[in-house]
C-alpha cells in the first residue's frame, strides 16, 4: 500500500502549528531579517532617504552576519557579474518598490565592484515602470531600466508541473544573478504577493496562474530553472505595507510598517510577511484570509517534498529583528 500523502492544506496547518515532523520536506533553518525604523516616516509621507538606506543596510548586514553592509554585499555578488533587480511596479507610484531602496542597492553594488552598466532594473512592462516613476533607459554605459516588452522573452517554454512559460531574457540572458525586490502586500486572489509571486513579472503569461488562489502555480513558476538558479536574495519593501485590496494600491488599507524584510529563502520570507499582514488585518477587524477563501496555500506547496524551495515552518524560521 502506498503511504498517504498529506494535502497542501494539511502541510500549511503543520506550518502554522510549528509541527516540523509532519512536513514531508525537512529543510534547515532559514533567517528572515527584519529591520524597522518608526521614525522613517508617518502616514503616506515620503520616507527619509538616508534612514531608508540605513534600514536596508541593517537588514542585509544582519542576514549575512556581516561586519558592514559592503561585507554583506560581497557575499551576494562578485565583480564581473551582471545583476538584475526585479522590482514590482504593478501598483503604480503609490505601491511600487521604493526608488530609494533601488538606488541604495545600486549604490552598494557599485561599491563592491559592479559598475552601473552591469545593473539591469526590470519588470513586466515599460508602461508599468514608467507609471511607477522609474526613468526608462537602455544605455550601455549606465544602469538600464527596461520592461520585458523591450527586453524580450525566450522562444521556448520552460516547464515545471502546472507551469509552462516563456521567461524574460532579463533573467536568462542578460543577468548572472537576480536580486528580488517585492513589496509587502495583500492580493485579492492569491492572498499575499511577495517574493515567490514577484517572478510572475518575469514570465509572459502571469494571468494564467491565478486560479485556486495561485496553488500550485506560484510555487511551480518559481521552480523554473532560471529562477531557482539565479535569484540570490529577496529584499522586500515593507515601508508602506497593504493588508487589503491588493494588488492595486489602496491607501485606505495601507499602514506604515516602516520596515525591510530580507532572506535568502523566499518561502520563509513570504510566510513571515503573510503573518504580518494577518496581524494587521486582525487589528483592523478584518477576517483572516482563510475565511475569505484567499489563504495562500501556495506557500506550503513551495515548501513540500516536490518543490523544496524553502521552509514555512515557524520552528525553522529564525526572525532576526534589528
Amino acid at each position: 500500500m502506498q503511504p498517504i500523502q498529506p494535502t497542501r492544506r494539511a502541510i500549511l496547518q503543520a506550518c502554522l502549528a510549528g509541527a516540523a515532523a509532519s512536513l514531508p520536506a525537512q529543510t534547515p533553518s532559514s533567517i528572515v531579517a527584519i529591520a524597522r525604523d518608526p521614525q522613517l516616516r508617518s502616514g503616506l509621507s515620503s520616507p527619509d532617504a538616508a534612514r531608508l538606506a540605513a534600514l536596508a543596510d541593517r537588514a542585509v548586514q544582519a542576514l549575512y552576519h556581516a561586519d558592514s553592509p559592503l561585507a554583506a554585499w560581497r557575499q551576494i555578488v562578485r565583480p564581473g557579474e551582471t545583476v538584475g533587480l526585479k522590482v514590482n511596479c504593478l501598483s503604480g507610484a503609490g505601491g511600487c518598490t521604493s526608488h530609494i531602496l533601488v538606488q541604495t542597492v545600486c549604490e552598494r553594488l557599485h561599491q563592491v565592484g559592479i559598475p552601473p552598466r552591469d545593473i539591469l532594473v526590470f519588470d513586466r512592462l515599460n508602461a508599468d515602470l514608467d507609471r511607477a516613476g522609474y526613468h526608462l533607459s537602455s544605455s550601455r554605459n549606465g544602469i538600464r531600466v527596461m520592461g520585458n516588452d523591450d527586453i524580450g522573452y525566450e522562444n521556448e517554454l520552460a516547464i515545471f508541473g502546472s507551469a509552462g512559460s516563456l521567461i524574460s531574457q532579463a533573467v536568462t540572458r542578460h543577468c548572472d544573478c537576480v536580486i528580488n525586490l517585492p513589496v509587502l502586500r495583500d492580493h485579492g486572489i492569491v492572498g499575499v504577493t511577495m517574493a515567490l509571486k514577484n517572478m510572475f513579472g518575469a514570465i509572459h503569461n502571469p494571468n494564467k496562474y491565478h486560479s485556486n488562489a495561485g496553488d500550485p502555480y506560484i510555487a511551480d513558476v518559481f521552480m523554473l530553472p532560471p529562477f531557482r538558479q539565479k535569484v540570490r536574495l529577496h529584499l522586500c519593501d515593507a515601508v508602506t505595507a497593504q493588508y487589503e485590496g491588493g494588488p492595486s494600491f489602496r491607501p485606505q488599507w495601507t499602514w506604515p510598517f516602516n520596515g525591510i524584510l530580507t532572506s535568502r529563502d523566499p518561502v520563509a520570507l513570504d510566510y513571515t510577511g503573510w503573518q504580518i499582514i494577518e496581524a494587521e488585518r486582525a487589528r483592523n477587524h478584518m477576517p483572516p484570509l482563510k475565511d475569505v477563501n484567499r489563504e495562500p496555500v501556495y506557500i506550503a506547496t513551495a515548501a513540500d517534498s516536490r518543490h523544496r524551495i524553502g521552509t514555512c515552518d515557524p520552528a525553522r524560521i529564525v526572525r532576526r529583528e534589528v
